[in-house]
């Protein structure tokens, strides 16, 4: 029997400020909070836990399943009890790249179901993401710039 059919997202967002910074928002409680949502839980570590309570309605929980520290960070998101359940695999992958001048982020997401009662959820998701990134710039090019001492 063939698979059912998935779709996904991609984002791409470029910061001003350092990549060991950005891989710190990703993965950093106090700093997840500033841009992604008011609660946060990380054990920050390959096979390691994410939980993030994104707003009043929403929480996501992953397992940690890639962590490269300043390059890569995959989820693998558990069941959502709302949802109806899936044979799929949901996924997000940040990616960071750098080269002088900033630091990018791309965010690939996969495995949301083609199905009616996902529809509202991959929506949310996906016209989200630009948002809380967007809110991920802004949180870390006001910080102020680390100085040698």
């Amino acid at each position: 029997m063939p698979a059912a059919p998935t779709h996904g997202y991609a984002h791409r967002i470029d910061v001003q400020a350092p990549p060991e910074l950005v891989w710190r928002a990703l993965i950093e409680p106090p700093l997840l909070v500033e841009w992604y949502g008011p609660e946060a839980r990380v054990t920050a570590r390959a096979g390691g836990s994410y939980w993030i309570r994104v707003d009043a309605e929403l929480v996501r929980e992953a397992h940690i399943d890639v962590f490269e520290p300043g390059r890569r960070l995959r989820l693998i998101y558990m069941p959502q009890p709302e949802l109806p359940s899936t044979e799929s695999v949901i996924v997000d992958d940040f990616l960071i790249d750098s080269d002088p001048l900033s630091t990018s982020v791309r965010l690939l997401g996969s495995g949301y179901p083609e199905e009616e009662g996902w529809d509202r959820f991959y929506l949310r998701l996906r016209r989200g993401w630009p948002l809380a990134l967007a809110r991920l710039k802004v949180a870390l090019e006001r910080r102020p710039k680390e100085t040698a001492s």
